[in-house]
């Protein structure tokens, strides 16, 4: 009989957090996870991961949009004053 030994390393290393809230908004938070099937903690890194997201997606747009108005050039260098001018 042979046996064949397969070790399998994951790195799933979890931070714990501590965050404070109203009593009543997490209460309701809560139901609202249970009602999808999930969990307040599922829930709050679904959210942190779309915060990592939303802030790559900004960035990528910022850096589209410099590289599309780089033709623009204001002639000269404007003092602080002069810009905040209304």
């Amino acid at each position: 009989m042979t046996y064949n030994t397969v070790i399998v390393y994951t790195d799933n290393t979890m931070k714990n957090i501590t965050l404070s809230a109203p009593e009543e908004l997490i209460d309701q938070a809560r139901k609202q996870a249970i009602v999808k099937g999930t969990t307040l903690n599922q829930e709050f890194r679904e959210w942190l991961a779309s915060q990592t997201v939303d802030n790559e997606e900004r960035l990528l747009r910022y850096k589209r949009l410099m590289k599309q108005l780089s033709y623009v050039d204001a002639g000269r260098h404007f003092s602080r004053e002069e810009m905040n001018e209304r």
